[in-house]
């Protein structure tokens, strides 16, 4: 049975909202996670 506008549309918000999901989650973990990321890479050049 083919899908009707609305459930492909629904579908369609579903992952939409997902991906702005997976959005929010990789800003805040990089946003916290920022300083601790730099100094590392910092770290791992400055012997070089």
């Amino acid at each position: 049975m083919p899908f009707s506008p609305y459930e492909r549309g629904q579908g369609i918000l579903e992952y939409a909202l997902i991906l702005i999901l997976v959005g929010v989650v990789i800003f805040v973990l990089l946003t916290l996670l920022g300083p601790a990321i730099s100094k590392f890479i910092s770290d791992l050049i400055a012997p070089v």
